[in-house]
């Protein structure tokens, strides 16, 4: 799989990377519902089988189950495994509740905690999870800054900032990357961020670029109404009237598309994120061996300019009837 580099920094990612948001399980809030630990063991594997070369999570996701798994799988191979995980988002005990915090000595016993369930003794790449409490956003990218000379942590990014925040961030220690939604169906990023992006050396690793499975085209209005409580899903706008029925009417078009490309809709929702010369690389969820084997793919896919006028058509329609 092709690699790309990442904004100013020495770590060639490969185009696609493995997220692994629902492999927290489902007991916390933003849960995907019940996950099996061997099937996120298996699905990691399968990742590297692939030629993937970086993980990212979070110290959040399952509140600290999925660095968990991940450090468990990459024992042995750390060497081979580029880990991007991330700080700002708390919690104490077995509290459901989620706080926020860029407090120096906050981010600090985050880091500790994540070296220690990672298993690792130096983070590839350090995020800010969201860009919350707003004011304590200097003091926690200087401490972020003050990690990488300490040797804790090789890079910083930042991850659902705002482009006044970057530029803030950006005044204190140089942004490695910037982590933001991207797909089809959330393309905010364009109006502004993008170019500065590119022209500030910061990589762009877009996150939910199926946003969310919506994406994939196995999507039904009865497995949207069907999910269950624990899945964050079931309460997004997207996932529920009145949008659902124009997302899938929208996407049902998207997969025309695909099928006369002889690829997936998953395949072609990816390739059309990465036409960027500005995204360094998307994070593809897996849950399972088999979904991760098949999104893999698209790193090597290219779309011609008729594909992404005829896609660009059909998402201008959607728009137009939300």
């Amino acid at each position: 799989m092709q690699t790309r580099k990442l904004g100013n920094s020495e770590l060639y990612l490969t185009t696609i990377g493995l997220g692994t948001w629902a492999m927290g399980g489902g007991d916390w809030k933003f849960g995907w519902g019940p996950q099996d630990d061997m099937a996120s063991v298996k699905a990691i594997h399968a990742a590297l089988d692939q030629g993937i070369n970086w993980i990212d999570t979070a110290a959040i996701y399952g509140h600290g189950h999925s660095e968990e798994v991940v450090g468990r799988t990459i024992k042995g191979i750390r060497n081979e495994v580029i880990i991007a995980t991330k700080c700002g988002r708390v919690w104490e005990g077995d509290s459901r509740e989620i706080g926020k915090s860029l407090r120096a000595d906050s981010i600090r016993r985050e880091v500790e905690a994540s070296l220690k369930r990672l298993a690792i003794e130096v983070i590839d790449l350090y995020q800010i999870h969201w860009p919350e409490p707003d004011e304590e956003i200097e003091e926690g990218w200087d401490t972020m800054a003050q990690l990488v000379k300490e040797g804790k942590v090789r890079y910083v990014g930042v991850s659902n900032f705002s482009l006044d925040q970057l530029k803030r961030a950006q005044a204190i220690h140089s942004i490695t990357s910037l982590q933001p939604p991207y797909s089809m169906l959330r393309r905010e990023i364009e109006e502004e961020i993008m170019a500065y992006c590119g022209s500030s050396q910061i990589g762009i690793i877009a996150y939910s670029p199926m946003q969310a499975g919506l994406l994939t085209g196995k999507f039904t209005k009865e497995r949207a109404t069907s999910l269950p409580d624990s899945d964050w899903r079931s309460r997004h706008p997207f996932f529920i009237e009145p949008q659902l029925s124009v997302n899938l009417q929208a996407i049902g078009q998207l997969k025309e598309i695909a099928d006369n490309k002889g690829i997936t809709l998953s395949q072609l929702s990816l390739a059309w994120v990465l036409r960027n010369k500005e995204v360094t690389a998307a994070i593809v969820g897996a849950r399972s061996p088999g979904q991760i084997e098949e999104t893999a793919k698209a790193g090597e896919l290219s779309l011609t300019k008729a594909e992404i006028g005829a896609i660009e058509e059909i998402l201008a329609w959607r728009i137009n009837n939300l």
